[in-house]
């Protein structure tokens, strides 16, 4: 028994005829053939011999009287005929008979003979639609005995495979290809202009952006002027002060080193870096670093002049100085709690006033704006590049989304152009300022799912405590902003913009735990270590061994001072206690300046002078006086407390605080600098000094600080150096150093 026959097509265009023929393209190369011809696709397309003896496979015609004929193609195909379509084109189609190839035979022209045209099209992945074609009526040809004569019939049994090209040269198909390519083309550029919704990609180790500052303008007038010029002693005058500022700069993620893991077991937190917090301990943390080179750093201050009636006034007139100044703040965020464990403030400035070199260090809240980053924290962010990761968390960026975020309240509005880039745009505003009636501030914000900070953002903020509609805001009242909110008026504006992008590799872990993280009782003192000196004791223990005349000591020189001394030494007889108390070495000799509080809540201050040995001082009294404002009197409201001593030995630990002992800080290796000063400040609830701290803080409690400072010379720089703490936990709040070319 002889084999079937096979199709002298491959199989790769047996499974095409199967597309095009909407039939199953499994299957062995046998089964397709049978599963096409099952489908009505004449044996001659599929590739297999044509018998003789069918006439239907042969391509003629059979009458109802059993005579054969043929058929002249027609201009289309009936529409009860399927075309059928091949992948082959006219140079390669397998011919179904020997006839059609016979030079006695002339088939009817078509269009694939006639046109060499070649037809260039870009390919693209979408289905083809192949649309009815109406046929025209075909016209019967005269019968002819030889079949090997007879043209070759368009019919739905017996056809010449249809191409590719001859199919879209029908004017009906060529009007789908080509409105497939537009609505193709057109779907493409729709879905790739359309800008996608994001979350915000997390901060790795090692990411940069670089960017410029631009429109910088910084007007502060009154109490607001202190934020600026608090630090440098020949601008202390000024009542009103302009900047205008431009430049470039970079932020950047810190990639720590193994170095950083010396205290961990393993590298799984390999990143972070050690830093240390207010307390003097090592953590891990995330290390943030904002560079800036402003080359344009111009101040216009306005100096208080004295007014005829007496006392000042601030005039239009402004005197100008240009310079550039350099400034890097680096941020540490810890790595479990995600709270700032410090903020590093380190700039020049050179201008034609002078040229200045300042260093600070906060620990916790607080930054370059002062008492208004604790007032309103999330302020500060308008000082650099706003972090997305941070910002908006995990929140979805999309047309019309919003949320809060430290303090500030955003909204998506949509979409818009940052040079050739479509961005998403967010507004953001400060919800304190806008609750207090203080002002307003505002960010806009453009965001690329590419870049881990914002790559335009614009700031505009003003703030007064001089509104006349801050009397209707119940959050001023609440929270009592007038008695710490500084007089005057402030604004900042300006502009930050991207100008590069590096992405690092591993991507910041925040939540995470490590090895050897400092615990709650490595922090606070033992309770046995604090003073509780507010039921019946005068003053802050001071206990010191390290200077001669300690406050416990000096003390006593108030009562052999007589009438000069007499309000101060009435008040301390009768309940009343030192609320403020600094001393200044002077060679050998000890000055002491005590404030003092009365149980009727008056207040005055002393100074005298202090020298010799216990049990033979020298006491002299210096000057006194009374302070205009009452100082709320209130014992049970003074914490425990470290005495000065105990807080001056953690601030001498150089395993803690290396920076505070150096020839250039506050402290040496056995003791403290011969113009170093220690003092304490006592601040307990109650309407004194202008205000009532129990309108700020829920607690009862008042709180004490304890401040050492020093001022020195040396051949190029007049010096200041100062740090202050916090007495009832031994935490450091904060440091400065402040130089000044001399």
């Amino acid at each position: 028994m002889s084999e079937p026959p096979t199709s002298t097509l491959t199989v790769a265009k047996l499974k095409a005829l199967c597309v095009l023929n909407d039939v199953p393209t499994s299957g062995k190369k046998a089964e397709l053939v049978d599963r096409l011809l099952e489908a009505g696709v004449d044996r001659a397309t599929v590739g297999l011999p044509v018998d003789s003896d069918d006439p239907a496979a042969s391509g003629h015609n059979v009458d109802e009287d059993g005579s054969t004929g043929t058929v002249e193609a027609a201009d289309e195909p009936s529409e009860e005929a399927p075309v059928m379509l091949s992948l082959e084109d006219d140079d390669t189609l397998t011919p179904s008979t020997e006839a059609v190839n016979s030079p006695s035979t002339k088939a009817p022209p078509t269009s694939s003979n006639t046109d060499d045209e070649v037809l260039d099209a870009e390919v693209l992945d979408a289905e083809l639609y192949v649309p009815d074609i109406e046929e025209a009526p075909s016209s019967p040809s005269p019968t002819s005995s030889s079949p090997v004569d007879a043209p070759v019939p368009v019919n739905s049994k017996v056809a010449s495979p249809t191409t590719l090209v001859d199919m879209i040269r029908q004017p009906k198909a060529m009007a789908v290809v080509l409105t497939v390519l537009v609505l193709g083309a057109g779907g493409w550029y729709y879905l790739n202009n359309q800008l996608e919704p994001f979350t915000a990609d997390a901060l790795r180790y090692g990411d940069r952006m670089g960017y410029t500052l631009t429109e910088g303008e910084f007007m502060a007038s009154e109490e607001y002027v202190a934020l600026v010029t608090e630090q440098f002693d020949d601008l202390s005058d000024y009542c009103k002060m302009r900047l205008s500022f431009r430049g470039a700069g970079s932020v950047s993620i810190t990639e720590g080193t193994s170095m950083d893991l010396t205290s961990q077991p393993t590298e799984d937190r390999l990143g972070a870096v050690a830093a240390r917090g207010g307390q003097g301990l090592a953590w891990l943390a995330v290390e943030t670093q904002n560079e800036v080179a402003l080359d344009e750093f111009n101040i216009y201050g306005h100096r208080s002049q004295p007014s005829i009636g007496g006392g000042t006034y601030c005039p239009d007139f402004a005197e100008g100085t240009e310079g550039r100044a350099d400034l890097t703040v680096t941020r540490w965020t810890e790595l479990r709690e995600q709270a700032t464990l410090a903020t590093h403030v380190d700039g020049a400035l050179q201008n034609t006033q002078g040229t200045y070199d300042v260093e600070a260090m906060t620990y916790g809240v607080g930054g370059l704006l002062g008492g208004l980053d604790t007032l309103s924290p999330g302020l500060g962010m308008v000082l650099q590049p706003v972090e997305l990761a941070d910002f908006f968390g995990n929140s979805y960026i999309t047309d019309g989304a919003s949320g809060t975020s430290s303090g500030w309240a955003w909204r998506v509005i949509g979409t818009d152009m940052v040079g050739n880039t479509e961005m998403w745009k967010v507004t953001a505003s400060h919800r304190d300022v806008q609750d207090f009636c203080l002002g307003f501030a505002t960010m806009n914000l453009w965001l690329d799912a590419e870049s881990p900070w914002v790559v335009r953002q614009t700031v505009d903020v003003s703030i007064s405590s001089n509104q006349a509609n801050q009397d209707s805001c119940s959050g001023w009242l609440e929270r009592g902003v007038e008695a710490v909110l500084p007089e005057g008026e402030l604004e900042l504006h300006h502009v930050f913009e991207r100008t590069s992008t590096t992405r690092g590799l591993k991507a910041i872990e925040l939540g995470m735990a490590y090895s050897n993280r400092p615990q709650a009782n490595d922090l606070n003192p033992d309770d046995s270590e604090l003073e509780n000196w507010g039921p019946n004791g005068l003053h802050l223990p001071d206990n010191s061994s390290l200077r001669s005349h300690p406050l416990d000591l000096a003390i006593g020189c108030l009562d052999g001072f007589g009438s000069a001394a007499s309000g101060a030494t009435a008040a301390l007889d009768q309940g009343g206690y030192i609320w403020r108390a600094q001393n200044d070495l002077n060679g050998t000799t000890t000055e002491w300046n005590v404030s003092w509080v009365a149980t009727d809540d008056s207040a005055g201050w002393v100074l005298f002078a202090v020298s010799g040995e216990p049990g033979a001082l020298n006491c002299e009294y210096i000057a006194k006086g009374a302070y205009d404002e009452s100082v709320s009197h209130n014992r049970d409201a003074i914490p425990e407390a470290l005495p000065l001593e105990s807080v001056v030995e953690r601030l001498r630990n150089e395993q803690r605080f290396p920076e505070l002992t150096d020839e250039e800080a506050l402290f040496t290796a056995s003791g403290l600098h011969p113009e170093t000063r220690v003092g304490y400040l006592v601040v307990v609830p109650g309407n004194g000094l202008g205000f009532d701290l129990s309108d700020l803080f829920d607690s009862v409690n008042g709180a004490t600080t304890v401040d050492v400072q020093r001022s020195w010379e040396d051949p190029s720089w007049s010096n200041t150096h100062s740090v202050l703490a916090d007495a009832t936990d031994g935490r450091v709040l904060g440091w400065t150093h402040v130089k000044q070319a001399r």
